[in-house]
């Protein structure tokens, strides 16, 4: 059975993304959670904004570090291992999506907000899911990686493999539809929209670890 991992996965003598890779390949394999503790945050972002239904997110972020693990040995480092896990992600999520429109379309989910937000800002954070959520999906899709989550051009670019100047153009799209009385209180929002608490994040990386060692032992 693994061990439990360090609490606290920035601690600066873990170092880097790919150093920890690297002593998850050498059988350090406890240390995967640190991974998946790092990039909670992003993945559920990127999940979120290809599925509307918040029911599924943790199951593709579940996924994809689990395909992610399986395929360790084939990350080269000429992309950063951010971007390399969250494309894993960006597909599955694609797939699930795909899926799910050939079933019989479902009600949109409801955009529920968290306890943690605070009162003065929750009413805010709801109108801005609220926005981001019912924009096309290619244009929620560019504006949750590069407005919520603040990669890069190339990195969404990336991700979603779409040329940069397409991520330019639906980006400038997805900030016009944004109706101007969100959007000028937006900016200082974005960051808190869509959060992936504690425990939820401790219950994802539960799983995973569950999964790997599944996996590690048949």
């Amino acid at each position: 059975m693994m061990a439990t991992a360090v609490a606290d996965p920035k601690r600066p003598e873990l170092g880097t993304d790919e150093s920890v890779v690297a002593r998850v390949l050498a059988g350090e394999r406890e240390l995967y959670e640190v991974i998946v503790r790092r990039h909670n945050q992003r993945l559920y972002r990127a999940a979120r904004a290809i599925l509307r239904d918040e029911s599924e997110v943790e199951d593709v972020m579940q996924e994809a570090y689990v395909q992610a693990f399986a395929h360790l040995s084939q990350f080269r480092a000429e992309a950063r291992f951010s971007t390399w896990l969250t494309r894993i992600a960006v597909h599955a999520a694609f797939a699930r999506r795909r899926h799910a429109q050939r079933q019989v379309p479902a009600e949109d989910s409801v955009v529920v907000t968290t306890p943690e937000h605070h009162t003065a800002t929750r009413e805010l954070v709801t109108l801005v899911e609220k926005a981001i959520h019912e924009l096309p999906d290619s244009f929620r899709e560019v504006l949750m990686l590069r407005s919520v989550e603040d990669m890069s051009v190339a990195d969404t670019a990336a991700v979603l493999d779409i040329p940069e100047d397409t991520v330019k153009t639906r980006l400038f799209r997805a900030r016009a539809l944004l109706r101007d009385a969100i959007a000028e209180r937006a900016e200082g929002a974005t960051q808190s929209a869509f959060e992936f608490h504690a425990p939820r994040c401790n219950r994802v990386a539960r799983a995973v670890m569950i999964a790997v060692v599944n996996q590690v032992s048949s």
